[in-house]
């Protein structure tokens, strides 16, 4: 039996993560984080989350599962870890991912620590993922059945000692499951839908958010060419990739849409440009992380390697060159070549969410230069084959094997080998052929 905190969100999926672990015989007590300097904000909608309703709700949840329950504030450490990060890096240009930053640095670096410190054990979330722990004793960070809420990607900044003391109770269940099993247990949150877009922004206007935060600051909206199209009220405001609110001043000549294609924050300008300009085959990422203390799997020295194919099964070091670099007549040393597309057209049937590995696509080979894997870029976004290299200790650089789209520096790359999360990084820059 361990003693366990229950990071009680409010939602259904903490709620049912909590009994789980008190069903498993469990020492479980619920602890509702209090994230925001104005707790009297209330959900707009289904929008946001960590309002005082969520709290009453994480309340009531603690009751009728016979939890002690706690509010810990961690306001402070969320708005100068999570807050302050987001608009410093919209300043600058890039996209953060703020629940991402979140799980890195309040509810798995601060929670934890705190839960350490006071003698418990770990830590539960409700959080879509799986964890397995190896013959070696090292926890491995994978994908959950439920592929329609896998949370795996926003975990992906773990580190092996978060994961060692992490449950995640949920991974092998899929949503129905988990709403009936609330219902079964008396939850009042059965029902209660699930949260979406920025917490800290619960009307969901980011744009309007972030020029309340960083003031207006005019600038042009130009087109490859340096013409002006239009007019904007911070470059700060703008993503790549962005299609809608550009309100520009005249029509493409060929009648298509146009989207966001470079930010300059000093020259306070937005660049923007037809789709088939969003194509990225390159990637370059810093502050790489990896969930396996061993490092990446270049690692392993280049006479061993890492196979894995769409019909092959798992991986299996040492097992020589892949089928692809068989067909290509190509070493293990050798990174595997990139499908290109040369109808740019195309693009929109290629992009992130539509993208998936194809047949030999995902095989994969460690060797000195570098290693194979599959790259997810968002949050809900399809893994994409890639080749993973690391010109300097603290950089990595990614070829994607399938061009993506509209890729924002201040994203993360997260690198999985099959379902297993190998580790992520900030992605500082992107190129295309």
């Amino acid at each position: 039996m361990s003693r366990l905190i229950a990071a009680l969100s409010g939602g259904v999926d903490s709620a049912v993560a909590a009994a789980r672990m008190v069903a498993a015989g469990h020492q479980v007590t619920g602890v509702h984080l209090a994230l925001s300097r104005h707790p009297a904000t209330h959900r707009v909608g289904a929008r946001g989350c960590c309002s005082l309703e969520d709290a009453n709700d994480a309340r009531r949840v603690a009751d009728v599962l016979g939890l002690p329950y706690y509010v810990w504030d961690f306001s402070e450490e969320f708005h100068r870890s999570v807050v302050t990060d987001f608009l410093a890096e919209y300043a600058a240009g890039r996209t953060p991912n703020p629940c991402l930053r979140c799980n890195e640095q309040v509810k798995f670096a601060a929670l934890l620590r705190r839960a350490l410190d006071l003698g418990f054990d770990g830590l539960v979330t409700g959080h879509y993922a799986r964890l397995r722990r190896r013959e070696d004793g090292l926890v491995e960070l994978r994908r959950a059945v439920d592929q329609a809420k896998d949370q795996s990607y926003v975990l992906g900044v773990m580190t092996q000692d978060q994961l060692q003391r992490s449950h995640f109770p949920l991974g092998d269940s899929t949503k129905p499951q988990v709403r009936a099993e609330a219902a079964r247990l008396g939850l009042t949150v059965a029902d209660k839908p699930d949260s979406s877009d920025i917490c800290f922004i619960p009307d969901g206007d980011t744009q309007g958010w972030l020029y309340d935060k960083l003031g207006r600051r005019p600038g042009s909206i130009l087109d490859a060419e340096g013409t002006e199209l239009g007019r904007h009220q911070g470059a700060f405001a703008y993503t790549i990739g962005q299609r809608r609110g550009l309100r520009l001043g005249r029509p493409a000549a060929d009648g298509q849409p146009r989207y966001v294609t470079a930010i300059d924050p000093a020259r306070a300008t937005v660049t923007v440009g037809p789709r088939p300009a969003l194509r990225v085959d390159h990637l370059s990422a810093i502050k790489p992380l990896w969930c396996d203390p061993g490092g990446p799997p270049w690692n392993i020295g280049p006479d061993a390697a890492l196979e894995q194919t769409a019909s092959d099964g798992p991986p299996v070091r040492g097992a020589g060159p892949t089928r692809l670099q068989e067909v290509e007549g190509k070493s293990t040393r050798s990174a595997p070549k990139r499908t290109t597309d040369p109808d740019l057209s195309r693009l929109e049937e290629i992009d992130e969410e539509s993208a998936r590995p194809g047949p030999g696509e995902t095989a994969a080979a460690a060797s000195a230069d570098g290693f194979a894997a599959q790259v997810q870029l968002r949050a809900h976004g399809q893994p994409s084959p890639a080749w993973v290299r690391r010109p300097a200790p603290d950089r990595i650089e990614i070829d994607l094997l399938r061009p993506a789209l509209g890729v924002a520096p201040g994203q993360t790359a997260v690198l999985y080998d099959d379902d297993r999360v190998l580790g992520s990084a900030t992605i500082d820059r992107t190129w295309s052929d």
